[in-house]
């Protein structure tokens, strides 16, 4: 829809939605794979179901400002239920579906919960467990009845009960809803997101219907989306990027949302969808190239062999060629062949062989991993933003892609760096408070209205934005160079052995690093030669891993050595290890960021040992089991001396 004055009236989320319904009736809105077969609702079915879940909260007491709790897997009426409360004026608020019980306690309480959509059983139970500490909760209405029959809790409610009940209420009251979407104004809260909570308790992020909106349009108009788009939502629905893409986006486009049967059949689903537009955070792109290396290895010599070639024609030119820039026709040629035998069987094992534009964010990605998905085909992008910003501050023009930034402004952002380095953000895009925390909210904000976002950077130049790491974890050595882990880390990330590293050296004369392996890629290397292990911590204790691991880091020393900027910041010393960092024991956030400070404070006595000359130091870690029972594991670590190379200002070696 083009016209300015047409789109300024669309300025709610329900209004929107209404206005596709009445636009484009019967395209696809959503689809939904269960029983092994897509289920589609057109845009007309959405505003039905939307109005009756909407008059069944009305029913129950749901009111203009009540928040409502949504929790689960990417399910259509979910989002229905999130369209339903924006309808009555309420605030959707969205958990994480992965959380436990009493992560869920703190937002429920904050966010001073009286009603609650939930996924199923699963949810249930955990709200069930909680009640007690959460007494404004009237209300948890479940949308999968599976194993629910023998729950009599009055409290309880089926989504199908629920809707019944608003057919009912709208019936009797048929211009009811409509009056209270006509109540709705743009600068109204939409939704609250939680902060994922690095530094200490999660933040409540109050947007509105203006700010996503707003945000939305800017990314349709800069990648020129349109109704035709499917898109596969899978990532959690709690997560800034989700509700910008899968929900906002798809309301001001009117494209389709495909949701996946479930989290261990996403990669099929993608294959069958195959998407024409993607986005993930970087661990997602990791993982699937992972699985894409796992199998090579597994393959024949031949196979292995026309990989090879063909990778090193497509590192050569493949990214030009996306870009438009000028390749040589020999080039153009053995591309084009890689593409019938390598790079097309692959983006269609991967789901991308219709993918028009794929975007990552949440977190940097590694140059390398970045250059290998362009160097097939794939117009994969950065984009920067946070929760506080519709996660809407940069993005990459096609034809402008540098593999080390972020791209520039998005439309209608300013972007500033303070005299420190940090990133100042204005826009529409940005929050209308943390709830409850003015304080919060007042610290956020200078006095020119910029949004601090704890983000160092700088811009080169052609005007694109670098991220160098998160202010507050930018330090020094004791030699006065910067020391910005994120960048390590990201480095050490791209191998596919390596899951996640934590580097530290602030203060300190040299750099270290934890590693955590990757379970199932180190496993199918051990398993091809041999070696025998009972699971993770036998795993990662063995000599010839840590000589994989150790070979991936003097690469990266390698490549550090040629940044003028980080090349003092190599990596000396490291271990490996004994559990995987786990967000169910505090290590992790649940976007899968490492709490740095935890970290620093759990395993204290391993990085005092990396910084010392011992070469094993004994640990004992206190562990959450899946079914909610504590144990411990210990083990024996091994510190390892890594070599390290001569900067590139020719200083001579550690």
């Amino acid at each position: 829809m083009s016209d300015p004055q047409a789109q300024a009236a669309l300025d709610t989320f329900p209004r929107l939605l209404m206005q596709h319904a009445r636009t484009r009736p019967d395209r696809p809105a959503m689809r939904e794979k269960e029983f092994g077969i897509w289920q589609t609702y057109t845009w007309a079915d959405v505003a039905r179901e939307v109005r009756a879940i909407a008059c069944g909260l009305a029913e129950l007491g749901f009111r203009r400002g009540d928040r409502l709790a949504i929790i689960g897997d990417n399910r259509p009426r979910l989002y229905w239920s999130v369209a339903a409360c924006q309808c009555l004026g309420g605030i959707p608020v969205l958990l994480y579906q992965d959380a436990v019980a009493e992560e869920m306690v703190y937002v429920l309480q904050d966010a001073e919960i009286r009603f609650a959509v939930v996924e199923d059983q699963e949810q249930v139970d955990k709200m069930l467990e909680i009640k007690g500490d959460a007494p404004v909760l009237e209300h948890v209405i479940y949308d999968d009845a599976r194993g629910m029959r023998h729950y009599a809790d009055t409290f309880l409610l089926g989504l199908d009960e629920l809707i019944a009940m608003g057919e009912n209420h709208d019936r009797n009251q048929p211009d009811f809803l409509d009056g209270e979407i006509d109540k709705g104004e743009a600068n109204d809260i939409s939704v609250m997101l939680y902060t994922s909570g690095t530094t200490g308790k999660p933040k409540g992020v109050c947007q509105t219907h203006r700010a996503f909106i707003e945000s939305a349009r800017g990314g349709q108009q800069f990648d020129k989306l349109t109704d035709r788009e499917d898109i596969l939502s899978y990532l959690p629905m709690a997560w800034v990027g989700d509700h910008l893409f899968s929900y906002a986006q798809a309301m001001v486009a009117g494209f389709t949302i495909n949701c996946p049967e479930s989290g261990e059949t996403v990669m099929t689903d993608l294959r069958e969808i195959g998407p024409t537009y993607y986005f993930a955070p970087p661990r997602i792109f990791e993982n699937l190239l992972t699985t894409v290396l796992i199998r090579m290895e597994d393959a024949g010599w031949i196979k292995r062999k026309l990989f090879a070639y063909f990778m090193d024609v497509a590192r050569r030119c493949g990214a030009d060629m996306l870009d438009g820039k000028p390749v040589s026709t020999g080039d153009r040629f053995k591309y084009a062949l890689g593409s019938l035998l390598i790079y097309g069987p692959l983006k269609n094992v991967l789901g991308f062989s219709r993918i028009r534009v794929a975007y990552t964010a949440g977190a940097a990605i590694g140059p390398d991993l970045f250059r290998f998905y362009r160097s097939i085909g794939i117009n994969l992008k950065q984009l920067y933003g946070q929760t506080e910003t519709c996660a809407y501050v940069c993005l990459q023009p096609d034809g402008q892609i540098k593999l080390d930034s972020v791209g520039k402004p998005a439309p209608g952002v300013e972007v500033k760096l303070a005299d420190n380095g940090e990133i100042l953000v204005k826009g529409p895009m940005l929050l209308k408070a943390y709830y409850k925390r003015p304080d919060a909210t007042a610290e956020s904000l200078n006095e020119d209205g910029y949004f601090l976002t704890g983000d160092a950077g700088f811009f080169d130049e052609d005007g694109h934005l670098k991220i160098i790491d998160r202010a507050k974890d930018v330090g020094k050595l004791t030699s006065g160079a910067m020391f910005a882990p994120n960048y390590i880390e990201n480095k050490l990330k791209f191998f596919s052995h390596i899951k996640e590293a934590v580097a530290f050296g602030n203060g300190h004369d040299y750099v270290t690093a934890f590693i955590n392996i990757d379970l199932e890629a180190v496993g199918n290397w051990a398993e091809r030669r041999g070696l025998a292990y009972s699971g993770y911590t036998d795993l990662a204790a063995q000599e010839p891993v840590y000589a994989l691991i150790r070979e991936c880091v003097e690469e990266i020393n390698a490549q550090l050595a040629a940044d003028p900027m980080m090349s003092e910041s190599q990596v000396r010393r490291f271990l490996i290890l004994h559990k995987e960092l786990d967000a169910d024991d505090g290590e992790l956030t649940r976007t899968r960021k490492v709490r740095r400070k935890f970290i620093s404070e759990k395993y204290g006595e391993l990085i005092e040992a990396l910084f010392s000359d011992k070469t094993h130091q004994y640990i004992e870690t206190e562990v959450k089991y899946e079914d909610g029972r504590q144990g411990k594991i210990s083990a024996d670590l091994r510190i390892v001396d890594v070599k390290t190379f001569a900067s590139q200002a020719a200083r001579p070696a550690a």
